[in-house]
């Protein structure tokens, strides 16, 4: 049996959709629980009327505590799963996922399964070349040692999960906060004896664009704060892990490639937070990174640059290179190629380290 764990909250207009691709899968042997997080909609109510007609549909009423307590809630609920899985309120799941997914698993008794994701936005399904690249090609019996750039891939939904492997690891979902998929992940990630990587589209992710995801919440304090928190979550778990024998590249890894990966979208929020924002984004830079600097790591040129600045507090600057990328693309390089050029950029308190292209 596979278990199924859809949290919803407020969702429905988008619930009906989620849950016929779930129900409708190839692999038939599923307990769909549906924790309705005190919404204040008809969730509920199209949620009960599901579990009428499918008993293969349960639903747990909460009050409102979050996606991190609506996920735990059903696992406490879901009973002789030998697989778990998760999916968001608003997602579709593709046809045939989770009768590849657990196929996999049952060839390679690995721990756990992870899969590609198409993101649907503007109606529009693409693959990210992030995500591509991710789980191109596939690896079977992978392990944290040989493939730490996989940490990157931070999503709970686009994998099924061996539920022993689940419990013996003592996973559980961080409550209270945003982002709480990165520290679970990078523990099931480090816990693991071993997982499997394959390229199939798994999973298809909803962008929504009406400013109530919490991806486009960036600019604001609440966001910013559970963004540090989740990092430094995870950061501790990766150098304990290394401290206990693991591979050192893990972290190095995760340092230069995993944690910078999202920090380009707050670095664009720059013109747009106000003075405390800045300080905690500072203090998150700082914090996170405080044994190497940003202008190291893996990210583009111009990103590596507004590290820098944020690292140094040049508020102006980094709102100023912010900016410009937003308004023309790519920081352009001086005529030797060797350097950043930004029309415009006060170069006062800037090493020239940071500019170098």
């Amino acid at each position: 049996m596979l278990g199924v764990i859809v949290p919803a909250y407020n969702i429905a207009p988008l619930l009906p959709a989620a849950l016929d691709s779930i129900l409708g899968q190839t692999y038939k042997n599923l307990h769909v629980v549906i924790v309705d997080d005190g919404s204040t909609d008809m969730t509920g109510v199209i949620a009960e009327e599901y579990a009428d007609r499918d008993p293969r549909v349960s639903v747990r009423r909460t009050a409102n505590h979050g996606l991190g307590a609506a996920r735990n809630t059903g696992l406490h609920h879901l009973v002789g799963a030998d697989y778990i899985t998760f999916a968001d309120s608003d997602d579709i799941v593709p046809r045939t996922a989770y009768a590849t997914m657990v196929r996999t698993l049952e060839k390679t008794g690995s721990d756990f399964v992870t899969g590609s994701v198409l993101r649907w936005e503007d109606g529009e399904l693409n693959e990210p070349v992030w995500m591509r690249n991710f789980h191109n090609p596939a690896r079977l019996g992978a392990t944290a040692d040989d493939d730490a750039r996989i940490l990157g891939d931070v999503f709970a939904w686009n994998k099924v999960y061996r539920r022993t492997f689940w419990d013996s690891a003592g996973l559980s979902w961080p409550e209270g906060l945003r982002y709480e998929d990165q520290p679970t992940l990078t523990q099931a990630y480090l816990a693991a004896e071993a997982f499997d990587v394959i390229p199939d589209i798994v999973y298809h992710w909803r962008i929504r664009t009406d400013g109530t995801s919490i991806t486009q919440q960036r600019s604001t304090v609440a966001d910013l704060r559970d963004r540090h928190l989740t990092k430094r979550m995870s950061l501790e778990t990766v150098r304990k892990y290394v401290a206990d024998g693991g591979n050192p590249e893990v972290l190095e890894i995760f340092l230069d490639k995993t944690l910078p990966g999202d920090m380009r979208r707050y670095f664009a929020a720059i013109p747009e937070g106000d003075a405390e924002w800045w300080d905690l984004l500072v203090e998150m830079v700082r914090d996170i990174w405080s044994e190497r600097t940003l202008a190291d790591t893996s990210l583009p040129p111009g990103q590596r640059l507004i590290g820098w600045l944020v690292e140094h507090d040049l508020h102006d600057q980094a709102a100023h290179v912010a900016t410009w990328i937003a308004e023309h693309g790519p920081v352009p390089r001086n005529a030797d190629g060797t350097a950043l050029d930004v029309p415009g950029l006060d170069l006062t308190g800037i090493d020239a380290y940071a500019l170098r292209a």
